[in-house]
């Protein structure tokens, strides 16, 4: 009988919780062994609720990939971020909460105050371990923030090398409620090709251009058509300042074709075949903390 009960296959969702910039996209990546989620050096990368799903032979998890958790809600786009972070927690029936090693911050303090009354599994997960030079002072930081805290179990680890993952992972489907698969065993995420096509551009825009363009640009796919060798795809590079399109573009349209051409590459990758990107930039003054234009874009509940 117990022999049995080890084997019964499991099934739910996890949510990948934290402040803006602590790895929880690269993390997605490296648990799902494929680029789904778009990763920069930069905070707010992440603008979307974005689902990727592992089959295991044990167990199928829905991992919820979320915008960082942030106090600057100023602006329509932020408060939207901050909503689509603070849903998915309830939609879980296991939670992450991630964070960089070995770090407390308030932040910190006010999501672990949000996941502790929904009474699920939290596991805390200490990202970029890899920084520390000396590790002994993880133990007594996990100690110290345990304390308190009513954390399921702590993990170590660095995502951007996928030290730990495995691990993780274990816990993870331990924790699931048995269940039966509910995709596919070859699907990775509920997002259509045309989404991940906009979300690579936007990639692209935030590794080129640097400080220059942190947040003010959007990218939407006007066409997109699809043949089993080629992709045809049009996307539009919104910016709210005339002065960002020139940043954009570049002179001569360098910086401009620097973007299609990596954003094409890494969508053949993914897409595994050949694609023809055209990119256009186009101006809509603050877009931003413009509610019509957020729904247009695709930042809507």
């Amino acid at each position: 009988m117990q022999a049995e009960a080890a084997r019964e296959h499991r099934f739910g969702c996890v949510a990948l919780i934290g402040r803006p910039n602590v790895g929880k996209s690269t993390l997605l990546n490296a648990m799902l062994g494929t680029h789904l989620s778009i990763v920069t050096r930069k905070p707010q990368t992440t603008r979307h609720r974005i689902l990727g799903v592992l089959s295991r032979p044990d167990a199928q998890i829905a991992f919820i990939d979320t915008p960082g958790l942030h106090r600057d809600g100023g602006r329509a786009l932020n408060r939207q971020l901050n909503r689509v972070a603070r849903q998915a927690p309830a939609d879980a029936d296991v939670l992450l909460h991630v964070i960089d090693a070995p770090q407390w911050h308030d932040e910190d303090e006010a999501i672990w105050q949000m996941l502790a009354p929904l009474r699920k599994p939290v596991l805390l997960v200490v990202n970029k371990v890899d920084r520390l030079a000396d590790k002994t002072r993880l133990l007594a930081f996990a100690a110290e923030t345990t304390r308190t805290r009513a954390y399921a179990g702590v993990h170590f680890l660095c995502a951007r090398r996928g030290d730990g993952v495995a691990m993780l992972l274990d816990e993870i489907a331990q924790l699931l409620p048995p269940g039966e698969a509910a995709f596919a065993a070859d699907e990775f995420t509920d997002r259509s090709e045309r989404f991940l096509a906009a979300e690579l551009v936007r990639e692209q825009l935030m590794v080129q251009l640097g400080d220059e363009l942190p947040y003010a640009c959007a990218v939407e796919v006007e066409r997109f058509e699809d043949t089993p060798k080629l992709s045809r795809i049009g996307a539009v590079i919104w910016v709210e300042r005339e002065g960002q399109k020139g940043i954009v573009i570049g002179a001569g349209g360098a910086q401009l074709k620097k973007i299609g051409s990596a954003a094409r590459r890494a969508m053949e990758r993914l897409f595994e075949r050949r694609v023809h990107l055209e990119l256009w930039v186009r101006v809509r003054e603050s877009w931003s903390d413009d509610a019509a234009a957020l729904k247009q874009f695709g930042y809507s509940d």
